[in-house]
């Protein structure tokens, strides 16, 4: 979760010109007041961060603070409340009206609960967003996570609130943290069908990945009809990423921010809400996933084989240590995994032999009945 790559995606966003297209413009977040925490979080868990950010309390593992997973630092409150404070910001533009899509790469902290921190997570910025919108008087909000863990936080958030479609597409928990997020986890007894999971084998890449995606996510969204779109797009599914299991490429997550965005303008009203999320490459990988999601959320997507400008690629290679024996080793010099993504759609059929087309079955006789959907023919 190192900040550089926060400061490499906004670089690279920067250097293709993205912040200057017509109609583009920057929100300054301010730190979320505690009451605005509060409506997703514990009183007593928020506490507990002011007291660890300040020093008062070395740590406090029983609220996930001062683990491996979340060590404290100072002014981790401050940090970690400016990024909801972002997505709020983002999510109240939206409903206004004032723009159609807003997107924070420094966001997507899916794994914070209520009452705990976890998995890199503090505050739940997603949640937070989603939550604003539903108290400004949205009826329906559909949050869909393309992260390669389980989105089990913002799930856990909402898990008995018929209000919000929450959809988790990530590598099974049997192999990667959290251990959780299985097909036959849909949502409290008052919101059944609300929580969907798609649990992936270790080793899906771009094709098995994009399968499960449009054989759930497209149908799901138009039986549900949201008025808002939220998404989570931790890149740490690319087959570089040190944490994960997953073998997507750059093109493959780009695919996703373009089919995001086809998703708002189809089934919800053209508001989306893009978040970033995991993705430990940090050189290599995330500021070009991040800056083709900028580039879907702004306008016209950044052209997968462009090259990168040698500007961006010198002050990367100075941000990564590289001396001037190193050159740019490491440093990627397109936009581009020189990859063709292709994925079979569902409509082709259902092969029982494939482990990507088990789970994805699972999960649609699972969830597609609560919406009136056939799991075989829609």
């Amino acid at each position: 979760m190192a900040p550089v790559r926060l400061d490499l995606t906004y670089r690279l966003s920067e250097a293709f010109g993205l912040f200057d297209r017509p109609g583009v413009r920057l929100l300054q977040p301010e730190v979320a007041s505690d009451e605005l925490l509060s409506t997703v979080h514990d009183p007593e868990y928020i506490r507990a961060v002011r007291a660890v950010s300040s020093g008062d309390l070395p740590e406090d593992p029983e609220r996930g603070l001062g683990t491996e997973d979340n060590p404290v630092f100072p002014h981790i409150h401050e940090a970690s409340a400016r990024i909801l404070g972002g997505s709020v910001a983002a999510a109240q533009a939206l409903w206004a009206g004032e723009v159609r899509h807003a997107v924070n790469f420094a966001g997507g902290l899916h794994h914070a609960g209520r009452g705990r921190a976890s998995g890199f997570c503090i505050y739940n910025d997603c949640a937070a967003a989603i939550q604003r919108l539903l108290d400004l008087g949205a009826e329906r909000v559909a949050y869909v996570d393309l992260d390669a863990h389980h989105g089990d936080g913002v799930e856990s958030i909402f898990w008995d609130d018929p209000r919000v479609l929450t959809i988790s597409v990530h590598e099974t928990g049997v192999s990667l943290f959290p251990g959780s997020g299985f097909a036959n986890d849909a949502g409290g007894p008052q919101a059944l069908g609300s929580a969907v999971n798609v649990a992936l084998p270790p080793g899906t890449g771009d094709a098995g990945y994009l399968r499960a995606v449009h054989a759930v996510v497209p149908q799901l969204l138009a039986a549900f009809g949201p008025e808002v779109l939220v998404t989570q797009h931790g890149c740490d599914g690319h087959a570089d990423d040190p944490l994960t299991n997953l073998r997507m490429s750059v093109e493959g997550q780009r695919q996703l921010a373009l089919d995001a965005a086809d998703w708002a303008r189809d089934h919800a009203g053209d508001r989306w809400l893009a978040t970033g999320g995991g993705g430990y490459s940090p050189f290599s990988v995330v500021p070009r996933t991040w800056t083709h999601l900028v580039a879907a959320v702004t306008g016209p997507p950044v052209r997968g084989g462009a090259e990168i400008p040698a500007a961006w690629r010198e002050y990367a290679a100075r941000a990564a240590g590289l001396g001037p024996d190193d050159g740019l080793a490491g440093i990627p010099a397109t936009m581009s995994d020189g990859v063709d993504v292709w994925w079979r759609s569902w409509e082709v059929g259902y092969d029982p032999s494939d482990a990507v087309d088990q789970t994805i079955m699972a999960t649609r006789k699972e969830i597609f009945p609560y919406h009136g959907l056939d799991p075989w023919f829609d």
